[in-house]
């Protein structure tokens, strides 16, 4: 067996032929933004992929994906997802990594190797991260590599997809409100999901730690602007204070522990940094902001 391929010889009329049977992936986080992109990009090229989800009668993935359900708080229903997989894409759902042993344990008993799709934000040298959510992912990272898996860690910056959660204010008066973020340098989700099948399906990223950006640091005011410019509305952003966007979001139903993790991004300080990871492991640049709000501007009218 060789990478994520196995080789059958069938002699057909003394005819011998060889034939490549790719192996399956298990992708998670099927029905998110970046999952369900990973699972089309698969699909594209060939791959077959079984998605895992919780609700097989209301998830809607391309055709042909194989669908199991389950759920990742309940490791045991893995068992049947797992069947002949040897490649899995992780996408952690929860604020605590309380479960994620059981899961990986799982994973290991089964396949061999793992993509989880982690933060930029994520300071290797920091005995602690800056706020709840790389916090979690530099804990699931530290879990991953004792695993016994071949990983791959892939971190990406903030990820365009985010920008849907204003839709509804652009929609209800064009004014996006809520607390001040340092800028970065936001990535579409095709591009993550682009790399993530790269590396899924080829060799030579076991033990690396890919970081994905997108080509320019850009604001939330700057989002908004190239919204309004790609559906032709002037929309503004407007900064809230942090108490204000607290009490909005609790009043919107989100439970308390997701809120202050969502806060805790405020505290973040500026990033700068831009990578050409995207573009190395693709083969073409990663897409602009402005790009992004041209695939997605129907979602804002």
């Amino acid at each position: 067996m060789t990478g994520d391929s196995e080789h059958a010889y069938r002699n057909i009329r003394g005819t011998v032929r060889l034939i490549t049977v790719m192996a399956q992936i298990l992708v998670t986080g099927a029905t998110g933004n970046v999952g369900r992109e990973v699972a089309a990009q698969l699909m594209s090229a060939g791959v077959p992929v079984r998605a895992f989800v919780r609700d097989a009668r209301t998830t809607r993935l391309p055709q042909g994906v194989e669908i199991a359900t389950g759920d990742l708080s309940q490791p045991e229903t893995l068992k049947r997802a797992l069947s002949g997989i040897t490649t899995v894409f992780l996408v952690w759902p929860f604020l605590t990594y309380e479960g994620a042993p059981a899961v990986l344990a799982a994973i290991a008993g089964s396949a061999r190797r793992l993509v989880y799709l982690s933060s930029s934000g994520v300071n290797e040298d920091a005995g602690r991260q800056t706020d709840p959510i790389n916090q979690l992912h530099a804990d699931m990272e530290s879990l991953i590599k004792a695993s016994g898996l071949e990983w791959t860690i892939l971190r990406a910056d903030t990820i365009a997809s985010n920008a849907l959660g204003w839709a509804g204010q652009i929609r209800q008066d064009g004014v996006v409100r809520g607390p001040g973020i340092a800028p970065t340098a936001v990535v579409h989700q095709a591009d993550v999901a682009a790399v993530a099948a790269r590396v899924l399906t080829g060799d030579g990223h076991v033990g690396a730690t890919h970081v994905l950006t997108g080509p320019q640091v850009v604001s939330r005011a700057d989002q908004v602007r190239l919204i309004g410019e790609a559906i032709g509305r002037p929309l503004r952003f407007e900064e809230v204070p942090v108490e204000a966007a607290r009490e909005r979001m609790l009043a919107d139903g989100r439970p308390p522990a997701l809120v202050e993790a969502l806060l805790a991004s405020t505290r973040r300080p500026r990033s700068d940094l831009v990578t050409s990871t995207v573009g190395e492991i693709t083969g073409r640049p990663a897409r602009t902001f402005r790009q992004w709000t041209a695939d997605h501007a129907d979602a804002f009218r």
